[in-house]
Formats: C-alpha cells, structure tokens, sequence
C-alpha cells in the first residue's frame, strides 16, 4: 500500500484528521483534501463502471441468445444437424447394402452353373443361325434382283 492510499484510508475511517495527516506526510491540508476528493471520485466511477460492463455483459448475452435472428439461426441449425445426421444414416446404409450385394455377386460362380452354360450355347447357337439366315437372305436377294432384271430385259 502506497502512502496516499494509507493516508487516505485513514481519513475515510475518520481516525485522523486532515491536519495530522498533512503533518505526518509533510503535505499542505489542500492537497490532502484533494487526494481524497479524487480518490472518492476515482471509487465511485470505478464503481460505476464495473456496474455498467456488468449490465452490457447480461444485455449481450440476453440480446444475442434470444434476439429473433439467433433464435431463427439456431432452428435452421438444428434442423441442417438433422438432415445431416439422416443422410448420413441413408449414405452407411446405402454402402452397407452396396456391399452386401457386392458380397452376394461375387460368391456366386455364373460360369459354373448349368443353367448359365446352358444360355451360353443356347445364344451362340442362335447367333450362329442368325448369321446364317442373313447369308441366305442376301443370296436370295442377289438372285431376285438378277431374275428381276432378265424379266426387264425379256420385256416383261
């Protein structure tokens, strides 16, 4: 503690007066009454404005978590959270069925299987009698333009 800050504490408790205080420190009555004029002036805007950041802070605090806007913000947040959180439910179950069908395709040997051999000549088979009916179609076409064409020169 500072001797002014003694020297003023003293005075508040009314313990000494002005006079001894102003011997004491061999200061003049005026200044001793000065310093304590602005040491009292320094408590109360001190005071004040620890009062006044208290209220801001309860102010801020009320204004910003319960203005409209924020409340209106905080609904689109959770209802983004929920969306977020449902289509991540859907994307895993999604994979999940991905791989289950995955899974189900690849433990199935097609190649062995009799029914697939079976489709398997079954189609060559076919397309090989659609290659052929397409070799016989042009020839009969050959052949029908070529008696079309006698018939014109016949006169017919």
């Amino acid at each position: 503690m500072t001797k002014y800050e003694d020297l003023i504490k003293k005075r508040k408790n009314k313990d000494t007066s002005v006079d001894e205080i102003a011997k004491k420190y061999k200061m003049g009555v005026m200044d001793v009454k000065i310093m304590q004029e602005w040491k009292e002036k320094y408590d109360k805007e001190h005071k004040l404005r620890q009062e006044a950041e208290g209220e801001l802070t309860i102010v801020k605090g009320i204004s910003v978590h319960m203005s409209p806007e924020m409340r209106d913000a905080q609904k689109k947040i959770e209802e983004l959270q929920s969306n977020l959180e449902r289509f991540s439910k859907e994307n895993n179950d999604l994979y999940n069925r991905i791989a289950d069908l995955t899974e189900v395709a690849q433990s199935k040997d097609y190649f062995r299987d009799p029914d697939y051999k079976y489709l398997i000549e079954e189609n060559q088979r076919l397309e090989q009698e659609r290659n052929e009916l397409l070799v016989v179609n042009q020839r009969l076409n050959q052949e029908t333009e070529k008696r079309l064409a006698d018939a014109r020169k016949a006169g017919l």
